[in-house]
């Protein structure tokens, strides 16, 4: 039996997995793209480098396709897009029109803050949302995640590997954070984002869009949503009400309709994970959400 380490990036059995196969990680990685959007150096990254205007959904969907291989895909897979990543970011630039001075995209600061802002939004997003993950599971995901960090160019001393180490990242990077045109742009495209070409067959849902966009924007932390102020507050309670409904409409869809929303090469990642994992003895009759449950691990499969 090959060891579950040799299987994928992050066995089933870490925290990362526990969060990652949850469906409320949309709800995370739209509040992710929100939060990055603060830091002006970064946003004007992501505008001045990317389709993001014309295709924010796509930027998502990217996203969700380097998570998934950095934590479903093989090692081989994981590192590859890896050096994929690494590769692009290294050749682009970035004008900041308030010093005149030309940055890396690669510059280690603004790759701390992407990371950083994404996963603290997964793992809040998930905990809020009714993911049983523990204080001491929250510890472990951050100190995993690490790893994925160094992925895109990273060091892994560089980076906050506890709950209480990204709450004092965060206090440092406030004074930082500002909304500018651009952020502002990117925060109106979440909230009604243009439906790409493959995805036509979601045309019928576009009204939920809103209130999608709006439901991550209030999971902001409240400094955040104070500098955006584009939505008069609602009660916390009620969106937290609403994010846990979210996630268990999300979480009755079957596997293979919601695969349809990634990318064809990320379903065939998917796909191939299954079937690895099956060929050493895990249980996938209830898909890749299923092995949460270690009953479905080899050797602890019920009967």
């Amino acid at each position: 039996m090959a060891s579950p380490e040799g299987l994928t990036a992050q066995p089933p059995h870490s925290a990362t997995w526990l969060v990652h196969v949850d469906r409320s990680m949309w709800v995370g990685g739209v509040r992710g793209l929100m939060l990055q959007a603060l830091h002006p150096l970064a946003m004007r990254g992501v505008w001045q480098n990317s389709n993001f205007q014309e295709d924010p959904f796509g930027r998502l969907r990217r996203t969700a396709d380097f998570v998934g291989r950095v934590t479903y895909g093989s090692p081989e897979e994981a590192e590859e897009i890896g050096r994929r990543v690494r590769g692009i970011h290294r050749s682009l630039r970035i004008h900041d029109p308030d010093t005149g001075k030309t940055h890396r995209v690669d510059d280690p600061e603004l790759l701390l803050w992407v990371h950083c802002a994404e996963v603290a939004s997964y793992l809040e997003t998930a905990r809020r949302a009714g993911v049983r993950v523990t204080d001491r599971l929250a510890d472990q995901y951050l100190w995993e995640q690490r790893r994925s960090a160094t992925y895109v160019g990273l060091h892994l001393e560089d980076v906050p590997g506890s709950v209480s180490e990204m709450e004092h990242y965060f206090e440092e990077m406030r004074p930082k954070l500002r909304v500018i045109p651009e952020s502002a742009a990117t925060i109106r495209f979440l909230l009604w984002p243009r439906v790409p070409q493959d995805l036509r067959f979601l045309t019928p849902a576009k009204p939920a869009y809103f209130p999608f966009g709006a439901l991550c924007y209030y999971t902001l932390p409240g400094w955040a949503r104070e500098l955006y102020g584009v939505l008069p507050e609602v009660p916390q309670t009620t969106v937290t009400a609403a994010l846990r409904a979210f996630r268990l409409a999300m979480n009755s869809v079957p596997e293979s309709v919601h695969s349809r929303v990634f990318q064809p090469a990320t379903r065939a990642m998917l796909q191939a994970t299954r079937e690895r994992l099956a060929a050493a003895g895990y249980d996938l009759g209830k898909g890749l959400r299923g092995l949460v449950d270690p009953r479905r691990r080899p050797g602890r499969i019920a009967v």
